[in-house]
């Protein structure tokens, strides 16, 4: 039996993206689904960060295709034969793994515990902004720092939020606003203010200015919780400074400086790290908590409560497009998520 192929782009080595070949269009074997994998045909994917972090210049030669990419919207073909929840035909969206290969390809097996069903009220291209920026945002908000993400249950306390109008920053300000808190977003654009007011922030600061006086300004002394998103280390001490006491802190930036954890100790404030991929990457027993999370955000997402955060949309999905949205993304001037669809 001829062996099943399928197109991906990938790299070998770690270059410019400005190089023609940072990333490949090759075609490899299309894989087979093992215990609880799905594998799924990829119809539109969305790049995040991550992908030009780990794109990013390094004297590394991998000797098998690497392929990049998280965050997918498609249709499971196929099911491993431990699976319980999912079957061929059902439309998908999830953000993967950072221990398996990526997206970037015409199929994709994922374990079907970190898998949503793709929101009926949304196109694969639109489903597909949501899975990492919404698993990351809901684990930040609930998981990390404590915060029920009920509709009002938080109402009198305020967040800021550093990097508002991003990935991240902009399904996190729909859903900390539905969640009945006061939302300070951070911006420091006009079309990136403007962005994250329509996405549910009450107030603006820019974060290129210091914290202090814009905070007083708009009548606050200090704010009860903060979700940085964006230079943790350039930001340390200004959150240090403006954090409540027994305030709290969760950062999904991970920093090459040491971070002063001392000027947190006088307040008492709780600093955590999020990282979306701990679960999928440790098999943690909670892991199918990710699910979870997908389904609720699907829910909301039909409900109407909070909307896709594409911002861009190219097609097909192949490397030249894909070299595109990465320049975009390091550009560091991108308001919420650019998405590619089609093979």
């Amino acid at each position: 039996m001829p062996v099943a192929k399928m197109k991906a782009v990938g790299l070998y080595r770690y270059l410019p993206i400005s190089d023609p070949e940072s990333l490949l269009d090759v075609e490899v074997e299309r894989p087979r689904p093992q215990g609880r994998d799905l594998l799924v045909q990829i119809r539109a994917v969305s790049v995040n960060p991550v992908d030009t972090k780990i794109r990013a210049p390094k004297d590394r030669v991998e000797s098998t295709l690497k392929i990049l990419g998280f965050d997918a919207a498609g249709i499971v073909v196929e099911t491993g034969p431990e699976c319980q929840w999912y079957k061929p035909g059902d439309e998908v969206f999830y953000a993967g793994s950072n221990v398996r290969q990526g997206t970037n390809a015409e199929y994709h097996l994922v374990d079907e515990r970190i898998v949503g069903r793709k929101p009926k009220a949304l196109s694969f291209a639109e489903a597909a902004a949501l899975p990492l920026t919404s698993l990351t945002a809901w684990e930040a908000l609930e998981d990390r720092l404590g915060f029920s993400l009920d509709p009002g249950a938080n109402r009198g306390t305020s967040l800021l939020i550093i990097g508002a109008a991003g990935g991240v920053g902009s399904i996190a300000t729909q859903l900390a606003k539905r969640a009945g808190f006061t939302v300070i977003g951070t911006a420091s654009r006009p079309e990136t203010k403007e962005w994250a007011l329509q996405h549910g922030a009450d107030h603006i600061l820019d974060h290129t200015r210091p914290f202090r006086p814009q905070i007083e300004a708009l009548g606050f002394r200090d704010v009860d919780a903060i979700l940085c998103l964006n230079a943790t280390d350039k930001h340390w001490e200004q959150m240090a400074d403006v954090i409540a006491p027994q305030g709290k802190i969760c950062s999904i930036v991970e920093t090459s400086t040491l971070l002063n954890l001392e000027l947190l100790f006088g307040k008492s404030v709780t600093f955590a790290w999020e990282l979306m991929f701990t679960r999928p990457r440790y098999q943690t027993a909670d892991m199918a908590r990710q699910r979870d999370i997908l389904n609720r955000v699907a829910d909301l997402v039909d409900a109407g409560e909070i909307q896709s955060t594409m911002t861009e949309h190219l097609s097909p999905i192949n490397a030249e497009n894909l070299r595109k949205a990465h320049a975009k993304l390091e550009s560091g001037r991108t308001i919420g998520k650019i998405v590619l669809s089609g093979f």
